[in-house]
């Protein structure tokens, strides 16, 4: 299964490349993200770990890698993936998100997930699509909730962070009958009609 590239018009998002590591550390420096306790941001030591291994999950079938890009200017402003990918459920998660600080707060986030979730649903044809974020990421959790996901509830000691920290986690989903409403509701928001 391989990554395809969702074009919206604010972002597009398209297959991560080797090639992609100085732009992502760029992206990453505004912010310097890399500092982030809750979540997992590549920096100039990192990234081609952090690269690695996304790109050979997306060769075991398991990941579809992404770098997001302005559409406008064509400047990469952060990455996320698909993953836990499980065809035989028809469901996988998204995750591994970060933008740049100055995309922050802007219609990339939004977009990315609508275009993603699109893609899962009326593509893929998944029933089940989730999010899991670390229970101490606020903005994290209200950026999914606002997307129309319904919280499911604590995942204890869900993954230990590069600190040594263990992390609990907050898991939400969405699921295909309420993709319709989800769907609609984020079109409004992403492309209000006059």
């Amino acid at each position: 299964m391989s990554t395809p590239t969702l074009q919206g018009r604010h972002v597009q998002l398209r297959p991560l490349t080797a090639a992609d590591a100085d732009a992502l550390v760029a992206a990453a420096a505004d912010g310097e993200l890399w500092s982030l306790k809750t979540t997992v941001v590549p920096s100039a030591n990192t990234v081609n770990a952090y690269i690695d291994t996304a790109l050979r999950g997306a060769a075991e079938g398991t990941v579809m890698p992404f770098v997001t890009v302005w559409s406008a200017t064509g400047r990469v402003i952060g990455c996320t993936r698909f993953w836990r990918i499980d065809p035989p459920n028809r469901s996988l998660e998204i995750g591994h998100t970060w933008l740049a600080l100055s995309a922050q707060k802007s219609a990339a986030n939004t977009e990315a997930k609508y275009l993603m979730l699109r893609h899962a649903f009326d593509s893929l044809q998944c029933v089940r699509v989730q999010f899991t974020t670390d229970i101490l990421n606020e903005a994290s959790r209200a950026a999914i909730l606002r997307l129309g996901a319904v919280e499911e509830g604590l995942i204890r000691n869900e993954r230990i962070m590069p600190d040594g920290r263990k992390r609990t986690s907050m898991r939400y989903s969405i699921v295909d009958t309420e993709w319709p409403a989800v769907r609609a509701a984020l079109q409004q928001r992403l492309y209000p009609v006059a």
